[in-house]
């Protein structure tokens, strides 16, 4: 079947049975590879991308079921300009580590921050609640969303 759908802004047609799962139309049909396979589960947020500016797990959507709504995937957040202080934020707070989560981890964050630009700690966490991490223990994590909130607050 053909779709067209709207990613990062672009309205982009792939071909693929209806069954599909955005995240592989995403990485096989697309090349945005910065969206990860974790579980396959919806457990760990490696592949999380923002639907109509929601959080979702791209294992759990269906190609069809993205058809017609906003895609954003980590490519996309990492192409807007208002988001370079979460990036920054990330690296010099040493919450990058192997990197495989990190996508999902932005991509729950920018969700938290355009809602709560400056969260509390129990915000974060619970914002970060649906992505996992086997590397950082999370305090460098939380505490990167904590600086990019400030910054992103004060415009700086």
């Amino acid at each position: 079947m053909s779709y067209t759908l709207h990613i990062n802004g672009q309205l982009v047609s792939v071909q693929a049975p209806g069954t599909a799962r955005l995240l592989d139309v995403l990485r096989e049909e697309l090349g945005l590879t910065g969206t990860k396979e974790g579980c396959g589960e919806g457990e760990c947020g490696a592949c999380a991308v923002h639907m109509d500016g929601q959080l979702v797990n791209a294992c759990l959507v269906l190609v069809c079921q993205a058809e017609g709504h906003e895609i954003t995937t980590i490519e996309g957040v990492a192409a807007q300009a208002r988001w370079r202080p979460l990036f920054d934020a990330f690296v010099e707070c040493g919450a990058v580590q192997c990197g495989f989560c990190m996508p999902g981890m932005v991509m729950a964050a920018a969700a938290l921050l355009r809602e709560r630009p400056r969260p509390s700690e129990a915000e974060i966490v619970r914002g970060l609640s649906g992505n996992l991490c086997r590397c950082t223990g999370y305090r460098k994590i939380i505490t990167a969303v904590q600086r990019a909130g400030e910054r992103i607050a004060s415009g700086s």
